[in-house]
């Protein structure tokens, strides 16, 4: 699962920012959890955090004396096509023997 298809026309760092952010939505990240995941350096992604965070597509709080961060609900992929359905495209690719 990941971010909308909406969200996805931004620079590589911010969707994966935002692809690790969906994936712990419930719990949230820390910046150093963000870096390990994400494959840039810290300058870029503190870059894309502030980005993220002015578009509203982000929220950061402090729990618990940490400071988690976690993708805004309008981020979260509600209804993602689940990967064992096959799509019309696997169909197609199957009978044509693709």
């Amino acid at each position: 699962m990941g971010a909308k298809p909406e969200y996805r026309d931004r620079p590589a760092v911010e969707v994966d920012i935002l692809d690790a952010l969906v994936e712990r939505a419930d719990e949230g990240m820390t910046v150093l959890e963000l870096r390990a995941v994400v494959d840039s350096d810290i300058d870029r992604i503190e870059t894309g955090l502030s980005t993220l965070k002015d578009d509203g597509l982000i929220t950061v709080d402090k729990q618990d004396g940490t400071v988690r961060i976690q993708p805004a609900d309008h981020v979260i992929e509600t209804n993602p096509t689940p990967e064992d359905e096959e799509t019309w495209v696997d169909v197609l690719r199957d009978r044509l023997g693709f």
